[in-house]
């Protein structure tokens, strides 16, 4: 079934595309008034003190120098708090004095608003370009491993539980034996056997030596700027599928799986979600200057790329987009995972509506996302910011070009950030202007993560920002509302519970979510899941689907404001309820 026609969504009233589906609007917010929540970014009081270094900061000549990386929020130590991981690069001309190369960074959470930094301890500082990050328990030990993607050879790093990490990359027999660009990344049970697998987005075939400088060929000009090359007039990559065999190596089924078949592509990203509701997890792909890609579950070991029949692989007028980012969540509360995906400049943004049977219809422009074309956009995140019950999004942005600048061509190359509100009845509104100083400030930004780092019941941002200091943007108000979070540990199912989905219902009102892996841009966010309540005290009925087993457990009239921790098979392990005035602020 094809995605929906432009007729069709010009045309047809959002809340009545589902007939059984009733959407209360809400009020439109005060322009007069500014937002009950705002973000701070209070990075530095925290304590986030590596600056990203990335390639040139008045000019790139190679594209790998403006495409930038992602970050991680998760909880490396098993507290309960959200501990920091920062990528990071280099530089081409910079001959680093011994000691002083940049590196990644590990940041433990204090418990008290800020962090220190435990890099050298923790043995993941690396210097090189890497790009991309994703969280997962791929040896069902009970501590979350990471998968670190680079310009050169992907890292696998084993969490030790002891703070430290081992690079078990050849033993696990995934390295590759030439020089690849991995940027985005995600851990996924794709044949439900209750071990995590993994995908890997490959962007370019990149090679120095054949990369015409700035200026030299049509693809090396932007707006009459001579730029860095790329992507169009360079080789694109394929992507990688590797298979979990349960004693810690990996074997690569890439071809086997059906994964190189939609050939090569400049892919940027990748979640893993149901999207069709089958039970069994697929892949979507953003992709740059080229069609995207989702690759549909067929339950025997093998995927099939739909995203041209399913509506998700251009914009609603047939174009291939530059996509960067990509955020799922059921916005519209109706029981089906949407998708939103950002694009490059003098772009929209893209919002994909699913039909209810896996196939999606660009919403962009009734929605009200297509207000937005002016930034090259990047990490982004449906967050329930105010903790209402219902998503709204936030996205972060930045050019490619630090040129720009000094050609005055209108686009600078430092922006600010995008807040959307979920307005209920299908649209959004950008109440950017109202969210306060960490969305007003400008840089150029690529990977953003979102999670509770403080634990006091609403969603925070971490935003990296190129050849600068991270922003770590606190929710300030959000928890005004009421909400719950969930965390979820697999028994049967991997560890990390990830494909495990979760249904919160209040009153009429029902919410889903599954922990995922990746996503944003090159990006992991908090594994575990928030749901905002509004004013409802209690949860009438928590549902959690198990991915292997597929079984289901209900528990009801469950207290609001509290972080539970759920055992497959064992309930409600743990009930935490965090003071309810949030601790002092740095």
């Amino acid at each position: 079934m094809l995605g929906g026609s432009l007729l069709e969504a010009l045309t047809t009233p959002l809340w009545n595309w589902k007939g059984k589906r009733s959407l209360e609007a809400a009020p439109l917010p005060n322009p007069g008034v500014s937002s009950p929540v705002t973000f701070v970014d209070v990075g530095r009081q925290a304590g986030l003190d590596a600056p990203n270094v990335w390639g040139g900061v008045q000019q790139k000549r190679y594209i790998v120098e403006a495409k930038g990386s992602g970050l991680a929020f998760f909880d490396y130590d098993n507290d309960g708090w959200l501990d920091i991981y920062l990528s990071n690069g280099t530089r081409f001309d910079t001959k680093w004095p011994p000691g002083q190369a940049p590196t990644s960074h590990l940041y433990k959470n204090n418990r008290d608003g800020t962090f220190t930094d435990v890099t050298a301890k923790s043995g993941l500082a690396r210097t090189g370009w890497q790009t991309g990050v994703c969280v997962g328990d791929y040896d069902n030990d009970g501590w979350d491993d990471l998968f670190c993607s680079f310009w050169g050879h992907n890292i696998l790093f084993h969490n030790n539980g002891d703070g430290t990490f081992t690079d078990v990359t050849a033993q696990a027999r995934l390295t590759q034996d030439r020089v690849r660009w991995g940027v985005g990344c995600t851990w996924l049970d794709y044949d439900r056997d209750g071990r995590l697998d993994l995908f890997v987005c490959n962007y370019i075939q990149l090679d120095l030596a054949k990369v015409p400088l700035p200026g030299d060929t049509k693809f090396c000009e932007w707006k009459g700027v001579p730029v860095l090359c790329g992507p169009r007039g360079l080789p694109a990559d394929t992507n990688l599928l590797y298979h979990n065999n349960g004693d810690g190596t990996f074997t690569d089924v890439t071809e086997k799986a059906g994964i190189l078949k939609p050939g090569p592509r400049y892919a940027i990203s990748a979640v893993s979600y149901d999207f069709d509701n089958d039970g069994w997890p697929d892949i979507y792909v953003s992709v740059d200057s080229e069609p995207s890609i989702l690759y549909q579950n067929n339950h025997d070991g093998t995927f099939t790329d739909n995203a041209v029949m399913a509506g998700c692989a251009y914009d609603i007028n047939g174009h291939e987009q530059a996509g960067m980012g990509i955020a799922v969540a059921d916005y519209d509360c109706d029981g089906w995972l949407d998708i939103y995906k950002t694009n490059f400049i003098d772009d929209t943004c893209d919002l994909y509506h699913n039909n209810g049977d896996g196939s999606f219809t660009d919403v962009t422009f009734p929605a009200g996302i297509g207000v937005n074309s002016k930034y090259v956009c990047w990490g982004c995140g449906f967050v329930d910011y105010d903790n209402d019950g219902w998503p709204d999004i936030l996205q972060v942005n930045g050019h490619v070009y630090p040129e720009v600048d000094s050609h005055h061509v209108g686009q600078p190359f430092k922006n600010p950030r995008i807040v959307y509100h979920n307005l209920r009845n299908g649209r959004f509104k950008d109440v950017s202007a109202e969210m306060g100083p960490g969305i007003a400030e400008r840089y150029s930004s690529r990977g953003a993560a979102f999670g509770d780092y403080d634990n006091d019941g609403d969603v925070d941002a971490l935003v990296l920002n190129m050849n600068d200091l991270p922003s770590l943007l606190r929710n300030d108000g959000g928890n005004k509302n009421n909400w719950i979070k969930i965390k979820l540990m697999g028994t049967q199912c991997n560890r990390t519970a990830i494909g495990a989905r979760a249904r919160v219902v209040t009153g009429a009102h029902s919410q889903i979510n599954e922990v995922a892996s990746g996503g944003s841009v090159m990006s992991q966010s908090d594994l575990r899941l928030h749901f905002g309540l509004g004013q409802a005290t209690v949860v009438d009925l928590l549902e959690v689907t198990w991915p292997t087993t597929r079984k289901v457990e209900r528990f009801s009239r469950l207290q609001a404001n509290r972080i539970l921790t759920l055992r497959e098979g064992e309930g409600i392990v743990s009930a935490i309820t965090p003071p309810r005035k949030p601790p002092k602020r740095t």
